[in-house]
C-alpha cells in the first residue's frame, strides 16, 4: 500500500470512528438521561485524537438536535410503513444521524449513504441495511430536484 493509499485508509476509518461516536450520543440520549450533545462531549474526551473524527461527530450530532424534527418527518416520508415511535431505538438512531449527515453536511451523499449502511449493516442487520439504503437514496434524490430546480428557478428569475 502507498502512503497516499495508508492516508487514505487512514483518514476513512478516522470518519467511519467519528460516526460511531455520533451514533452511539444520539442512542443513549434516545433513553432520556442525558442530551446528545452531553453524551458526545463524554465520548469524545475519551478518544478525541483525531480532530476531523470529532468534527464530523459534532456535525451529526447538532444537525440531529437542531433538526430532529424535520429528519424524523423525513423517515415518515420516505418510509410510511416504519413510523419512528415504532423504530428500534438502534434503527431510529441510525436513521437520524444518517440523515443529518446527508442532508446538513459537506459529506457527498453517496460516501454518507455507503458509510452509513454499512454501520446499519453492523449494527442493526440486513434489514435494517436495505431500508437504510432506500430510505437515504429517496432522501438523497429528492434534496437533489430540490436544489436543481431551485436554482433553475434563480437562473430563469434573471434578467439579461
Amino acid at each position: 500500500m502507498s502512503e497516499a493509499e495508508g492516508r487514505r485508509a487512514d483518514r476513512v476509518r478516522s470518519l467511519r470512528a467519528g460516526r460511531r461516536v455520533a451514533l452511539s450520543a444520539v442512542f443513549e440520549a434516545d433513553f432520556g438521561q442525558r442530551t446528545a450533545t452531553a453524551v458526545l462531549e463524554r465520548d469524545l474526551a475519551e478518544v478525541e485524537a483525531d480532530p476531523a473524527a470529532g468534527r464530523l461527530a459534532r456535525g451529526i450530532v447538532d444537525s440531529v438536535v437542531a433538526n430532529r424534527v424535520d429528519i424524523d418527518a423525513r423517515i415518515e416520508a420516505s418510509a410510511p410503513q416504519y413510523p419512528v415511535v415504532q423504530l428500534a431505538r438502534m434503527d431510529r438512531s441510525l436513521l437520524r444521524c444518517a440523515i443529518g449527515e446527508v442532508l446538513y453536511s459537506s459529506t457527498p451523499a453517496r460516501v454518507a449513504i455507503a458509510e452509513w449502511v454499512e454501520l446499519a449493516r453492523i449494527y442493526s442487520g440486513d434489514p435494517m441495511r436495505r431500508l437504510m439504503n432506500g430510505v437515504l437514496g429517496r432522501i438523497a434524490r429528492e434534496t437533489e430536484l430540490e436544489k436543481t430546480s431551485s436554482s433553475e428557478e434563480g437562473i430563469s428569475g434573471q434578467h439579461l
